[in-house]
Order: structure tokens, then C-alpha cells, then sequence
């Protein structure tokens, strides 16, 4: 009887195993900001947007529990303008390994600046797709959907697109909401902006490199590394195509900011030539970096 019971346990375990949620979230709320605010309030606060974005199933994707997507939100509290009502800001990152490698590759940093939201402790944090629940609740699924979009796109070529088809949903959903960051014309960067420019056809070469990146050169690099490099050289012209057509387009400057230290990593380790081509590239591209683009030629 007791090995029938050992066994039933260990076969629910794999089942959960099997079925795990796509996030491995780590969640901070930060209320230095708030010196008077309840410590009780926040410590809530961040339990329940942890358990939100990690208990949540964003796909219908199996995902293993090592197959979790490596991500974080830092919340910082700047106001709060009632007992319930928080004006913050929200910093989005994600990341995931490569290949043969002990490296984690950022897929994504993102800041946004226009969070607001109410927040009372005790109360679920409830959310369904086609429905604006709330503002605290949409804003987390847009990101959630967002971190599965670029970490579907990074292993497959478009692979990201119901992801992001799922954050646009909630976009739409929030045109008739008074809280900044979902319309357009708004900011250049907000969460308007960002969807509607990775769903852009004129984007698609961008997303086409952004695989190539990752899947093809990335994860190639333990087995020739020169090989790699030379390759992300030349996919890297895309990225030029892309600020002439769209300058200062907010995926590529996401890119960019997301970017920047690994690729400049990767090529001051890289054949002469590889070097002053990516240099050149990324001077054209992101001017106002070049003190941090010259590590490059050093």
C-alpha cells in the first residue's frame, strides 16, 4: 500500500512537472520612495505580483520546470495618492541560457515609467484574456506576454507572434482607459508603441535577425566562435536597414539598450575586421554611444 502511495505522489509530481507555468518571475517592490508606507502593504503587494505572473498559465506551450523563462520586475512605488492608489514605475527584464554555455543571454530590458494602479491587500488579483479587469492586472499580462514573445522569438523564427498577438489584445482592450501608457501618439515608448511596432510587417526583418541572433550565432558559439561572430557581423547590417526606415523605432532602441554590453563583449574579442565593421555599424546606428562602442577597437 505504501509503495502504491509513493507512486501515485511521484506520478502527480511529473504530471505537474510536465505542465509547469512559462515564468520564473522574481518579483521587488520597491517603497523607498514611501518611508511611511506600511512594510506589511508591500511585502503583500509583492507576494501576490509574484504568485500573479508565476501561478498564471500564459500558453498552452508544456513548458519543464528547467524550461522556465528567467525574468524579473522591479516595481518602484513613487506616490501614492490614497490608501489603494499607487503612481510607480515598472522595469522589465528577461533572459535565457545558451547553449553548451553557463551564460545567460538578456532577451529583453524595458522601463515604464507610466504605471499607475490600485492595489488593496487581501484582495485577488484577478485577470481573464479579452476582459480590463484592472489596470495593475492588464499591465502584468501585457509584460508576461511581452517576456513569452521574445524568449518564443529568440529559439524560432516568429515565434513570438500569438504572444505578442496576446499583449496588442490587451492594448486594444485599454483605448478606453484613463491611465497613461496605452495609447498611441502618447509616447514614442510606451506600451502602445512597443506591440504594434514588433507586429509591424516592416519590423519583420528585425525579428527575423533577432532568431539568427540568438538561435543560429548565440548558441553556435561554444562549437567555432569565429564562425559566430562573422555571422552576427553581417546579420547585424539588418539593424541598419531597420533605423533608416524606422529611426529611433523603440524595439531597436530596446535592442540596443538590452544589447549594447554583450555585443560590445562579443566583438572586442572578435578578427580585426569583424571589429571595425560592427564598430562602424553601431556608430551609425547609436551615435550617442560611442564612448561605450569604443571598448570595441581597444
Amino acid at each position: 500500500m505504501k509503495k502504491i502511495f509513493l507512486y501515485i505522489i511521484f506520478a502527480i509530481a511529473l504530471l505537474l512537472n510536465s505542465n509547469a507555468q512559462e515564468l520564473n518571475c522574481n518579483v521587488v517592490v520597491n517603497a523607498d520612495k514611501l518611508p511611511t508606507l506600511n512594510k506589511r502593504i508591500v511585502s503583500s503587494m509583492q507576494k501576490d505580483i509574484s504568485e500573479f505572473m508565476n501561478s498564471h498559465r500564459w500558453t498552452d506551450l508544456q513548458y519543464q520546470q528547467n524550461e522556465k523563462i528567467e525574468c524579473s520586475l522591479i516595481i518602484i512605488l513613487n506616490q501614492a495618492e490614497s490608501d489603494k492608489l499607487y503612481k510607480a514605475e515598472i522595469q522589465v527584464q528577461a533572459r535565457r541560457p545558451v547553449f553548451n554555455s553557463t551564460y545567460y543571454t538578456p532577451l529583453f530590458s524595458f522601463r515604464d515609467e507610466n504605471f499607475s494602479f490600485e492595489y488593496v491587500e487581501m484582495t485577488p488579483l484577478e485577470y481573464n484574456d479579452g476582459i480590463f479587469m484592472s489596470n495593475l492586472t492588464s499591465v502584468l499580462a501585457y509584460y508576461a506576454y511581452i517576456i513569452v514573445g521574445y524568449d518564443s522569438d529568440s529559439f524560432s523564427k516568429l515565434g513570438g507572434t500569438a504572444s505578442f498577438r496576446k499583449a496588442e489584445a490587451i492594448v486594444n482592450l485599454a483605448q478606453g482607459q484613463s491611465e497613461k501608457g496605452w495609447k498611441a501618439f502618447e509616447d514614442p515608448r510606451n506600451r502602445y508603441s512597443l506591440v504594434t511596432s514588433l507586429l509591424d510587417e516592416s519590423m519583420r526583418p528585425f525579428r527575423e535577425f533577432y532568431y539568427e541572433y540568438h538561435r543560429l550565432d548565440l548558441d553556435a558559439m561554444a562549437e567555432n566562435t569565429a564562425k559566430a561572430v562573422s555571422r552576427i557581423t553581417l546579420a547585424m547590417q539588418v539593424l541598419r536597414d531597420v533605423n533608416r526606415a524606422r529611426p529611433s523605432n523603440v524595439v531597436l532602441t530596446s535592442f540596443l539598450d538590452t544589447k549594447r554590453d554583450e555585443i560590445i563583449n562579443i566583438f572586442s574579442k572578435a578578427s580585426p575586421k569583424d571589429k571595425t565593421d560592427a564598430y562602424k555599424l553601431l556608430m551609425d546606428i547609436d551615435p550617442s554611444q560611442s564612448t561605450k562602442y569604443d571598448a570595441i577597437l581597444k
